[in-house]
């Protein structure tokens, strides 16, 4: 093995947990960097997907400091010593890049490299990635390589399990893409369906005014305040909807932001008094804070447009070492034992399975005319 300060088995297996604790692409990318270059003890490591147009769709670099890796300008095209990894999928071992016959310079600003150690990241036949150290912090042999074949060894065991969490990474995020679409098909379904009653009614309405202006004047008028009342209802839902088609800010923001910002938009959008509450609330992982939030959304969605509440109270508070959230309405309520109609008409069936998904669960209390309360507990992550 290599003679780096991580060399051995056990430093082999903590870079591979780093990798398996990362669900989002860019954070698996930055973590098998780093976790190279601490291994291998090198001053520089990078990794590039490629895209299908000769560049890379990210790149990911660690011992670059962000002022200099803004220095160096765009991202760069795959040619030179990256581009023959990438296209014959073998090793590189150089004892210095600059002399190679395929090096073709980098930008002024770029930090000059010696000794290189490159390899493909492959998912079967497909090459996925290109992973590279340069500078290794060690004696060089006269003109030798400071890169061993056993870091050489080391490296390629670390590429292989990048792949696969690279792929699932992958997975991950195309899952939550069609969580996404489905979760706006959705809303646009409910977009449509709300806007056209409203639209409906409002035509009906003008028309009747309209018949009424000669021979009843005084009902021609109260006619035309209905129709103001439903084009502003109409601007309601249609406000309501947009907002909940925005991508959500969860990835940025977090779950207590995220929540606090749809509250602030649904309290200004509808006459009902919408409020939010947090306390000792503690990050937890993405799967479950997506499903809080989900859960959240469409708790609020039936207390706005279903409960004709005045009041909706969102709380989220922390509880052990997971979370609780809570949506009560003081609204019409209902029956929860009638499950097959009621469930699905509200998305009960839909927030249990949220909940079941992340390990949490979902209680549900309310009887006619006595409100309702949903309450969803999640664990720790």
């Amino acid at each position: 093995m290599s003679q780096g300060p991580r060399s051995g088995l056990a430093a082999v297996s903590t870079a591979l947990l780093a990798m398996s604790r990362h669900l989002e692409v860019r954070d698996v990318l930055k973590t098998i960097v780093a976790s190279a270059r601490e291994l291998l003890d090198a001053q520089y490591a990078a990794l590039g997907v490629p895209d299908d147009h000769g560049g890379f769709a990210q790149f990911v670099v660690d011992g670059v400091s962000d002022a200099q890796w803004k220095a160096i300008g765009p991202l760069p095209r795959q040619h030179g010593i990256l581009a023959a990894m990438l296209r014959e999928a073998k090793v590189e071992r150089l004892a210095d890049v600059r002399t190679d016959p395929r090096f073709e310079g980098w930008p002024s600003a770029h930090p000059d490299m010696s000794d290189f150690l490159g390899l493909p990241i492959r998912d079967g036949d497909e090459v996925i990635g290109a992973l590279f150290l340069a500078n290794k912090n060690c004696e060089k042999p006269e003109g030798g390589c400071g890169f061993t074949a056993e870091d050489e060894e080391l490296l390629s065991i670390l590429a292989q399990h990048a792949a696969i969490a690279l792929t699932n990474a992958r997975l991950y995020e195309r899952s939550r893409e069609l969580t996404i679409s489905e979760e706006r098909s959705r809303l646009a379904h409910e977009l449509h369906d709300a806007v056209s009653q409203k639209l409906f009614s409002l035509r009906l309405t003008a028309q009747a005014a309209a018949a009424l202006v000669d021979r009843d004047p005084s009902r021609a008028k109260g006619e035309l305040q209905q129709v103001a009342v439903l084009a502003a209802e109409a601007a309601d839902e249609l406000r309501a909807a947009v907002v909940e088609l925005r991508p959500t800010a969860l990835d940025e923001d977090g779950l207590i932001a995220t929540l606090r910002t749809q509250v602030q938009v649904l309290d200004r959008a509808h006459t009902a008094r919408v409020t939010f509450a947090a306390s000792g609330f503690r990050a937890l992982p993405a799967a479950q804070e997506e499903a809080l939030l989900r859960v959240a959304q469409e708790a609020l969605h039936n207390a706005l447009r279903h409960s004709a509440a005045e009041h909706v109270d969102v709380t989220v508070n922390r509880r052990g070492g997971g979370a609780v959230l809570r949506v009560t309405d003081d609204g019409c309520g209902f029956d929860p034992h009638l499950t097959r109609r009621a469930g699905r008409h509200l998305g009960l069936v839909s927030m249990r399975d949220r909940a079941d998904g992340v390990g949490g669960t979902l209680t549900v209390e309310s009887a006619p005319g006595k409100g309702t309360t949903i309450e969803m507990e999640v664990p720790g992550g």
